[in-house]
């Protein structure tokens, strides 16, 4: 098998940059043609690779997605639904990278450009496993290409509204990768997430802070008295009743943490414990905007309104709104100098966390220790991904797999986005004995013959 997808890697490598070269945002302000090429071209692909049946779901306010299906060979050989997502982040301030952001560059082992990692990568992997079988995998196939999977969208909560089309008995989502290079990883949870707005207005206007400052209160340091009780002196969240639990599996060092987050040697990590406990099992409170006057343009007044966004992320198993409640209760709780916050929740999103003992894993971990030659590691992950629980509600009884060709050093969302080939690579070669592996259990359980295909 290894050698059929060597042969295939050339191929894949320029579909790849042909898709990497469409600056497929799915943002407001940014113009819809190039998501729409960029979705023209995945429906090619997926066509040229033998899916026969390929729709375009349109829903408001949302770019297309694109809906593929290769029916299962035998009455009960199992369904895949492999999800992907071909639009990308805004590049950024084109200065800060080493090549133009959608020319697709060579580096070292790989290449550059936005969203060739996240999720473009993952989108080629897909169609490599559909190749190396000649459009005719020992599985049936569906496959989810989402098209405004960066800014969120109405697809977000579709699957269980029409969970007839997405009915299946394991999913793969394709948007996640490796702790490191080298290291085949299953990602088994995610963090939900949840904003809060908290501010405080203590005057009608600024005034002289000569004149009426130590007496006059000042909002802004009422702000940050409030914002300062959210965390204790070691860093680790003070607001009770939000869930942390050890973790055992694998996570980074130190050293691969401190280059990833670009923190300097000399600067302390917030928190304590394991770093897979502060980063995926325990919540985290950041404070993601301030308003308050700019030091620049700062006058000698004292302050009459400040407000701070923060971002919740809080343990998969725990309920969005009870997260958010806690976090909400603990600032109104709050009176510095006996002054009163104005707090108000925003949006919350679940978390995820998926069972790993079943028929699908043990596919999925004999197919990564074949493709990378080491066994697999377990991870979690900080970061959200809405449409996970989504397709989960539609397919409850479906084993959620999250694996695929990015590794958490491919800079994805940062400038100088790359991929590592060798990870693609290995990537094709994980779902192709993927769906061999699990085609072979689905047999051998009902008594028939346990052939999987390519060798």
């Amino acid at each position: 098998m290894e050698r059929q997808v060597d042969a295939l890697m050339d191929g894949l490598r320029a579909d790849l940059e042909r898709l990497a070269a469409i600056p497929s945002i799915a943002f407001p302000g940014h113009p819809p043609e190039p998501v729409e090429e960029a979705h023209d071209l995945v429906v090619s692909l997926l066509r040229e690779a033998g899916v026969a049946t390929v729709e375009r779901l349109d829903l408001p306010d949302t770019a297309p997605v694109v809906y593929g299906v290769i029916p299962p060979p035998e009455p009960d050989a199992p369904t895949v639904l492999l999800y992907g997502h071909y639009d990308v982040q805004p590049a950024g301030d084109p200065a800060l990278w080493h090549s133009p952001p959608f020319e697709p560059t060579p580096v070292p082992g790989g290449l550059r450009a936005r969203g060739i990692a996240d999720d473009k990568s993952n989108v080629i992997a897909h169609l490599g496993m559909l190749r190396l079988y000649g459009g005719r995998p020992p599985v049936g196939i569906k496959l989810v290409i989402e098209g405004q999977e960066e800014y969120g969208s109405a697809f977000d909560a579709y699957p269980p509204t029409d969970p007839a089309r997405f009915a299946c008995d394991a999913i793969v989502i394709g948007d996640l990768g490796n702790l490191r290079p080298g290291t085949p990883t299953l990602t088994t949870g995610t963090r939900g997430a949840a904003e809060v707005t908290v501010e405080v207005r203590t005057l009608a206007e600024p005034r002289h802070s000569g004149e009426f400052g130590g007496a006059a209160p000042d909002a802004l340091l009422v702000l940050l008295h409030a914002l300062s009780t959210l965390h204790d002196a070691n860093g680790d969240v003070a607001v009770p009743g939000l869930r942390r639990e050890p973790w055992a599996e694998a996570t980074y060092t130190e050293e691969e943490f401190r280059d990833l987050a670009s923190i300097p040697d000399d600067l302390p990590l917030l928190g304590t414990g394991s770093l897979g406990e502060r980063l995926w099992s325990g919540p985290a409170i950041t404070v993601i905007g301030l308003d308050a006057p700019a030091v620049d343009q700062a006058a000698s007044a004292v302050v009459p309104y400040a407000r701070a966004r923060l971002n919740l992320r809080f343990h998969p198993h725990q309920d969005p709104g009870e997260a958010q409640a806690r976090l909400v209760g603990h600032l109104r709780a709050q009176r510095p100098f006996g002054i009163p916050l104005t707090v108000t929740p925003g949006d919350t999103g679940p978390g995820f966390e998926t069972p790993t003992g079943g028929p699908a894993y043990r596919a999925a971990l004999t197919a990564l220790q074949e493709a990378w030659g080491t066994p697999a590691s377990y991870v979690a992950t900080g970061g959200s991904i809405p449409l996970v629980k989504g397709l989960a509600e539609a397919a409850p009884q479906a084993e959620v797999l999250l694996f695929g060709a990015q590794d958490s050093m491919c800079n994805l969302h940062a400038p100088n986005e790359r991929v590592l080939l060798s990870e693609l690579r290995n990537t094709v070669v994980a779902l192709a004995a993927f769906v061999r592996e699990y085609a072979a259990d689905y047999r051998a359980a009902v008594g028939g013959p346990a052939d999987g295909g390519p060798a």
